[in-house]
């Protein structure tokens, strides 16, 4: 995908960046077109899900941001004194004297280009066993056929000629446990640094497994803004992530099939139609990952498809989209085609045995009741 079709797509509009967190979730649902092409051009998928009037509450509260800030800063500050007597007196590293380079800005310059070189320069010298932490380095990770600059707000901690990854959050952590989920967010997020730190190694010519799958994650402690720091192997994460970046459909073979007019500026008339062009792959676990989400599930449910009960429904259904050609395949009104053969007997043997266990339950004495002998298709869905 060329530039020039990138800002036709946005409309004009300054790209937004990915991060850590965008990545993890377009690599949890790899089939759907419309993530893909409005990630790959920058699209800002928050603003057009608003003027669709479907806006995901998506983002931190301004009182965990400002929370969060402090932490970091504390963390950090004159050349992360603390974060350093951290690792080694609770986790008893042996961390000799430190380099310490921030790449946040360079020499006034905050450009993305500009940064990734100075990050590229400062990791090759390191390579050779100058510099031991680098404050915000900006990485580069190829998705779905375009290059994404990561921003992250991490340090990369060099120890004993391996790489490691410092995430630091302001979740807590009490009494040595912290939130599974914020834990487990915390660890795809990381392995998309460790990633990326990867590939840049692999571009110098250096052994990527110089970067280590155990992540050092930084959290307060219990209830005060004294930090703490947990080893965190995030291998699964990783094997998910290659695996499913390697899944991902190639934009530039979608957009080829789009019209050339297609756009998703937010002051065109036609941007409900523009977005319903690009083919969704809507699950209710996208509730959780994408801010167009509200949009889609209405849609899914316009058209009753089966993607609005899960993908375990779905996937079960083997290739049947929609709720209406299941029932009918389950009360036999609808003569299958050879390859939903085996999908159809399966749908007929559960309506059968629902109508058998409904029937039991009234013999038994149980309440009467005017259900269909099919599943009632879930309101939340």
């Amino acid at each position: 995908m060329h530039d020039s079709d990138m800002q036709r797509l946005r409309g004009g509009a300054t790209p937004r960046n990915h991060d850590a967190r965008t990545i993890a979730a377009l690599t949890a649902n790899p089939g759907c077109a419309r993530r893909g092409v409005m990630d790959a051009a920058g699209v800002d998928k928050d603003a057009v899900a608003r003027r669709l009037g479907f806006p995901a509450p998506f983002g931190q509260s301004q009182f965990a941001i400002t929370r969060g800030n402090a932490f970091e800063a504390q963390v950090k500050a004159d050349g992360c004194a603390e974060l350093l007597t951290l690792l080694r007196d609770r986790l008893g590293l042996d961390v000799p004297e430190v380099a310490y380079d921030d790449l946040e800005v360079v020499g006034g310059n905050e450009s993305r280009e500009v940064r990734h070189a100075r990050t590229r320069r400062l990791v090759e010298r390191a390579l050779g066993g100058e510099g031991t932490l680098f404050d915000h380095p900006l990485l580069r990770l190829e998705i779905a056929g375009q290059t994404a600059y990561l921003e992250p707000d991490v340090i990369a901690f060099q120890l004993g000629g391996r790489f490691h990854i410092i995430e630091i959050k302001s979740f807590a952590v009490i009494d040595g446990q912290a939130e599974p989920e914020q834990v487990a967010a915390a660890a795809r997020q990381s392995a998309v640094y460790v990633l990326a730190l990867r590939r840049l190694l692999e571009e110098l010519g250096a052994d990527p497994g110089r970067v280590s799958h155990e992540v050092f994650l930084v959290c307060p402690e219990n209830f005060s803004n004294r930090p703490a720091a947990t080893p965190l192997d995030v291998r699964p994460q990783l094997a998910v992530l290659e695996r499913q970046l390697a899944r991902l459909t190639r934009v530039d073979q979608i957009v080829g099939g789009l019209p050339d007019d297609l756009t998703f500026d937010l002051e065109d008339a036609a941007l409900p139609e523009a977005v319903r062009t690009v083919d969704a792959r809507y699950a209710p676990e996208c509730m959780a990952t994408c801010e167009m989400a509200f949009f889609c599930r209405d849609e899914a449910r316009a058209c009753g498809a089966t993607a609005t009960l899960g993908k375990a429904v779905r996937d079960d259904l083997g290739g049947v989209d929609a709720i209406g050609t299941a029932l009918a395949l389950a009360d036999g009104s609808l003569t299958p085609s050879a390859d939903l053969a085996e999908t159809a007997e399966r749908l007929r043997t559960a309506a059968r045995l629902r109508r058998e266990a409904l029937a039991a339950a009234t013999a038994a004495g149980g309440p009467a009741t005017a259900e269909s002998a099919y599943a009632v298709i879930p309101a939340t869905a």
